[in-house]
């Protein structure tokens, strides 16, 4: 091989070489660029994410601080809120301690105000006393009644008296002088609340002749109520007129005076209603010659016969006053009923044993002068009439008078 052929070969080798030379540069010097450009781009892409980023983190931490803030302005405000609940509830509690107190207080000033609601033990005459009570009597059964009443019925009055004096009977209605002597008999006394019936006393004959008391004189009088309210009547009104020679002569019971016209047609007696109008039915001979309340009038105007009263004991009214005012009312209703619904009260009165049948209690009924006077008008009827039969025999009202006290006046 010539020189010039292996010089040939040798500048193409190096001429390769450098080619190779500058490929592998140039492929390197690419590779250097694509890194710091990578670089450049990851430093780029960093610098432009970090502010981003921290702002959302920033936000994030803001958002994270505001709910923290808000969680504990929600604490805050709940805290405030449960302080605001406990101090109401405080308060509240201080005011259901308050009313507490207060009922407390209210209850015990309850429990010494009496009550409407007390049972009243009420003792009543088989009699004209007891027709103005028999609605209430029949309300009460019915459970309709304005007043808590449980009611027993007795004959006599003194037979009241004894079972006030046992502690037995709470109000009673009595002749009006028993209540005198009741006073001083039961423990604390008693007060008269009300009038239930006026003058109820008649004279019946079937004499012509006889129309006022002074048609009496010489005659034998059969009369009830010996030691009570008709034997002082009839002895006043007798002594008013003058008339000395008059016989009383006392029985038991109505009945038996009715059974003795049958006997003696000029038989003259005084009885009460309801009694006179079952006299007369039995015996068209008969008739009522006239009223005690008239004569009483003549001699005596300024009071009235008393028949009837009705009392409490003076330690039920003490501790039950507002019990006794409703029963005062429910009376003054019963007696009012008792004249407008005759009818009605008549039956009742046949079943209670007062009269024994309708159509008599009906035409008795207007004649029993029903009444329910209560306060200052019971005390200036009342009293008047007292003194009469005082001053007849202090016996009559237990041997003295009673003071004011006696009348209760609400």
């Amino acid at each position: 091989m010539s020189i010039s052929g292996k010089s040939k070969r040798v500048v193409s080798i190096i001429a390769l070489i450098l080619i190779f030379a500058m490929v592998v540069g140039t492929i390197a010097s690419a590779l250097t660029g694509c890194g710091a450009a990578n670089e450049s781009s990851q430093t780029k892409e960093t610098s432009n994410a970090d502010p981003a980023d921290g702002a959302a983190d920033d936000d994030a931490q803001s958002e994270g601080v505001n709910k923290e803030s808000a969680g504990e302005s929600g604490a805050a405000n709940e805290s405030g809120q449960a302080r605001a609940e406990t101090a109401e509830g405080d308060k509240k509690a201080g005011k259901d301690t308050d009313s507490a107190d207060g009922s407390a207080a209210e209850a015990e000033q309850n429990a010494d105000t009496p009550s409407d609601d007390t049972l009243i033990r009420v003792a009543a005459l088989k009699g004209p006393t007891t027709i103005g009570l028999v609605n209430l009597i029949d309300d009460s059964a019915r459970g309709e009644a304005d007043v808590n009443c449980e009611f027993e019925m007795y004959t006599a009055g003194s037979d009241i008296m004894a079972a006030m004096v046992a502690g037995k009977v709470d109000i009673g209605l009595v002749p009006s002088n028993v209540a005198c002597v009741m006073n001083s008999k039961v423990e604390g006394g008693v007060s008269v609340i009300d009038i239930n019936t006026l003058g109820v006393l008649y004279c019946v004959t079937a004499d012509d002749s006889i129309t006022s008391v002074s048609d009496l004189t010489g005659k034998t009088i059969y009369a009830t109520g010996q030691g009570a309210t008709p034997e002082y009547t009839i002895r006043y009104l007798l002594q008013e007129n003058g008339i000395t020679d008059a016989e009383l002569t006392f029985k038991s019971e109505p009945t038996e005076i009715v059974s003795i016209f049958g006997e003696d047609k000029s038989a003259v007696a005084i009885l009460p209603q309801p009694f006179v109008t079952a006299a007369l039915a039995q015996n068209e001979s008969l008739k009522a010659a006239f009223s005690l309340d008239d004569e009483w009038a003549k001699v005596n105007p300024a009071c009235k016969i008393v028949t009837g009263v009705t009392v409490v004991t003076n330690a039920f009214l003490s501790e039950h006053k507002a019990a006794v005012d409703s029963f005062i009312a429910a009376h003054k209703k019963s007696a009012d009923e008792a004249l407008s619904d005759i009818d009605t009260t008549a039956a009742l009165v046949v079943e209670q044993g007062i009269i024994a049948k309708e159509p008599l209690a009906k035409k008795a009924i207007p004649n029993c002068n029903i009444v329910c006077i209560s306060g200052a008008e019971l005390k200036s009827t009342l009293e008047g009439y007292l003194k009469v039969l005082f001053d007849e025999d202090p016996k009559a009202v237990g041997g003295s008078l009673p003071g004011d006290d006696f009348y209760y006046i609400p």
